[in-house]
């Protein structure tokens, strides 16, 4: 039996296994070691190719909080606290990373009048009410969904939900990065470029396929189908609002929309 030669060309695992660990440190706090074969591990990330494996290094991270909730489950834990230390394990595995852009996106486009002026504030490094309001509603929402479906899926599906949302909702977040251009002309989102149209591909196809197979295992498959709906709606929304405020996006931009992404499908498994 024959192997796929593009599967058994080690210069491509070589490639996919690079963009695995460019996307873990990017994305996450989780101490990921540098292969032999990199040169520039820590260097801003070739989105144009690395964004390709995103959903995978999206399951990882989930993995981590979806550890958490199972083992405080197991230990008897009330649904509501294994909810949130399944949360605060995501969290700490990502530092806060999307919830930041979440808080300063917030905080820009509700409290800046112009867009020279929403760029400023999302920016600064500082939280406003805006941003402790989306902060309070994003966690708060979340870990009601968690605890919500705890009850009535029990930890295992509740587990391969944290999973499966976190594998979707962070190739959601590529979806400013797709549609706009960056609204800074000296961003980081200027520097790490556009997605390129086949890692994107390729990304979304993981994206639905790692999704689509967790929550078939325990739930059912309209479910699921449900829940994409529903967790695209946000980023679409988002997307557009940033191309009438700041005419393109930034990296915030990108974070809100994964937390939205997330919250949306979360909320849609846990109305089932």
């Amino acid at each position: 039996m024959r192997s796929n030669p593009s599967l058994s060309n080690p210069s491509l695992l070589r490639d996919l296994a690079q963009d695995l660990c460019v996307c873990l440190r990017f994305w996450s706090r989780l101490p990921v070691p540098v292969l032999p074969w990199e040169t520039e591990p820590h260097g801003m990330p070739d989105f144009a190719r690395c964004s390709r494996m995103l959903p995978v290094a999206g399951a990882i991270i989930g993995a981590f909080g979806a550890l958490a909730l199972l083992a405080a489950s197991t230990l008897g834990a009330p649904a509501s606290v294994a909810a949130g230390l399944g949360l605060a394990a995501s969290i700490l595995a990502t530092g806060a990373f999307h919830e930041d852009g979440l808080a300063d996106t917030a905080d820009g486009l509700g409290g800046g009048a112009n867009r020279q002026r929403k760029l400023e504030i999302m920016k600064d490094s500082r939280i406003g009410t805006y941003g402790g309001a989306a902060l309070v509603l994003s966690i708060g929402l979340r870990w009601s969904a968690l605890a919500a479906l705890l009850e009535t899926q029990g930890a295992l599906a509740t587990a391969l939900a944290m999973i499966a949302v976190a594998a979707f909702s962070r190739v959601a977040g590529l979806i400013p990065a797709v549609a706009l251009e960056p609204a800074r002309a000296d961003g980081a989102a200027q520097a790490a470029g556009k997605p390129g149209e086949s890692a994107m591909w390729i990304a979304c196809a993981l994206a639905l396929a790692i999704s689509g197979a967790l929550i078939a295992l325990a739930m059912e498959p309209r479910d699921w189908a449900i829940a994409i709906v529903v967790a695209l709606a946000g980023p679409l929304l988002m997307t557009r609002l940033a191309r009438k405020q700041i005419g393109g996006q930034t990296g915030d931009i990108a974070g809100a929309c994964q937390q939205l992404a997330e919250i949306g499908f979360l909320i849609a498994l846990a109305s089932r």
